[in-house]
């Protein structure tokens, strides 16, 4: 079959961006031919992207570059007129960006009828027999207008269009995402959180029915584990290639990258000495990556050869080194000024608790050197390295669609101990039956003043289990992570979801609303 899949962002970095660029991929594997509608003018570099077309602002094709054959799939970025609305304000060279709040009505029909031109002109180039449509805004009413009558399509809700656009301007998104779902024969959610989310704020009691579970997938067999030697001779293969890379000028881009920095970061791990924890994800405030940091002199307390890596990119990166910083020089007025800045309560409140006494203070010496930050990492460089990793936190204290980098750390065979609520809290669920007693109860961490402590003491506990404990459970982790997550079977339950085949699709997690 051919399909027509809408994204209309970047094709790497995270989120919804990485799911579009892995599930491409597997509808391939599967047989299937995918137009793709994206913003990322280096689609060309992708080994998976076998042509890259090109569309004038009235949607006319002004060329296709074919790169390889067979062509599997083929890219097209719409002239947008300059102007890329996001849900979280991030930097795109090339474009003016604003969030779809701060956008006029205006600017947003501007954007929604190029996006229409684009999908009308690639569909009549190729008739789809199926169509993914991601995001709840504004992509399915750009497909609404634009798909041929007849063709069927699922839409993906991601929760980004969910918490940043509907709940924040209900007035002005609820009419157009219900416009765009009206005739979808599935919505696909990463989780029963965002379910839940998307029938409390669109308001339609007709959803539950055509609302299926659809997370995003693992790559198990990249992300899979490795023995420590071998890990590590990956990294530091991976970390070579960057070095041997001639130095890129910033070209400002949110997802911009310093390879000579992050090469240097690599070397300078070495999970054969010393338990590793990860951290992976953007750095902004709502990520909790503060309270991760504040628990790691508790950890260090127990574990002093115990190393924390942080891979991720945002606008909490350079606070974050502040608070390493300010830590590991024991003076803590600069926390509690970066507390008052950046409103982190609950770091505030293990501070106002008296947390950090003189014995926290002294294992806070060593943060500086057990603390790397690596920037950001494509996910065939991340795959080792968590994998040279015995545990990954996630410590969002906001709600998540899916925990996919959970997932990920799970079929890498590194223990993940995340927040327990949203889709986090659901991976957890998934994974903990494999698992024995003892390791259940450290999957998971409540968000609230003791969330530091809390952290703390799962990390240590795990770190000081036996060894032969902790491969058996690290071996559990990847066969569930095996057997419940993967992009191929992500992408037949695409396929069904287009078709309307309810029944092929696992249910929420959840009763139906009344």
């Amino acid at each position: 079959m051919h399909l027509l899949v809408f994204h209309g962002y970047l094709l790497r970095g995270t989120g919804s961006n990485v799911y579009n660029a892995r599930l491409v991929p597997a509808l391939v594997r599967a047989g299937h031919t995918v137009d793709l509608l994206a913003q990322d003018a280096q689609a060309d570099e992708l080994d998976w992207v076998d042509a890259v077309g090109r569309l004038a602002a009235d949607g006319a094709v002004t060329g296709v570059e074919v790169l390889r054959e067979p062509v599997g799939v083929t890219v097209w970025q719409p002239d947008l007129g300059g102007l890329l609305p996001v849900y979280v304000k991030d930097r795109y060279p090339g474009f003016v960006v604003k969030t779809f709040v701060e956008c006029s009505d205006a600017e947003i029909e501007a954007y929604v009828a190029a996006n229409v031109r684009a999908i009308c002109a690639v569909a009549k180039r190729r008739r789809p027999d199926l169509a993914l449509i991601n995001h709840l805004v504004m992509g399915p009413v750009a497909a609404a207008r634009g798909l041929p009558p007849g063709v069927p399509y699922a839409v993906k809700v991601h929760g980004s269009d969910l918490e940043y656009a509907i709940a924040v301007d209900p007035g002005r998104f609820v009419g157009a995402a219900r416009e765009g779902i009206a005739r979808a024969a599935t919505l696909l959610v990463g989780s029963g959180h965002t379910a839940r989310r998307m029938f409390e704020l669109l308001e339609d009691p007709g959803l539950a029915a055509r609302t299926r579970l659809g997370p995003p997938g693992v790559d198990t067999q990249a992300f899979a584990r490795r023995a420590p030697e071998q890990a590590r001779a990956e990294v530091r293969a991976i970390a070579d290639g960057l070095l041997a890379a001639p130095a890129r000028a910033d070209d400002g881009g949110t997802f911009a990258r310093d390879e000579h920095a992050i090469a240097r970061a690599l070397l300078s791990l070495d999970p054969t000495d010393g338990p590793h924890v990860a951290y992976v994800g953007k750095l902004l405030r709502n990520k909790g990556v503060d309270l991760l940091a504040a628990a790691w002199p508790i950890v260090l307390a127990a574990r002093s050869d115990a190393k924390l890596v942080v891979v991720g990119f945002g606008d909490f990166a350079a606070p974050f080194d502040a608070l390493v910083t300010a830590l590991g020089s024991g003076d803590l007025d600069p926390v509690r000024e970066l507390c008052a800045e950046f409103d982190l309560r609950h770091l505030a409140a293990f501070l106002d608790a008296g947390g950090a006494d003189a014995a926290y203070l002294a294992a806070a010496r060593g943060m500086p050197a057990s603390v790397t930050r690596t920037g950001r990492l494509e996910h065939h460089e991340l795959a080792p390295l968590l994998s040279a990793c015995t545990a990954q936190v996630v410590t969002s204290t906001f709600p998540e669609a899916f925990g996919m980098v959970a997932a990920e750390g799970a079929a890498a065979g590194a223990l993940p101990i995340v927040a327990a609520h949203s889709g986090l809290d659901e991976v957890a669920a998934t994974l903990a039956p494999g698992l024995p007693p003892e390791a259940r109860e450290l999957l998971r961490f409540e968000i609230g003043p003791r969330t530091v402590a809390d952290m703390a003491d799962r990390l240590v506990t795990w770190l000081a289990m036996a060894p032969d404990r902790q491969d058996a459970v690290r071996a559990a982790l990847v066969a569930t992570a095996r057997r419940r997550f993967g992009w191929d079977g992500v992408a037949a339950g695409v396929i069904a979801a287009a078709q309307g085949r309810h029944d092929d699709l696992a249910p929420l997690p959840l009763a139906a609303p009344a």
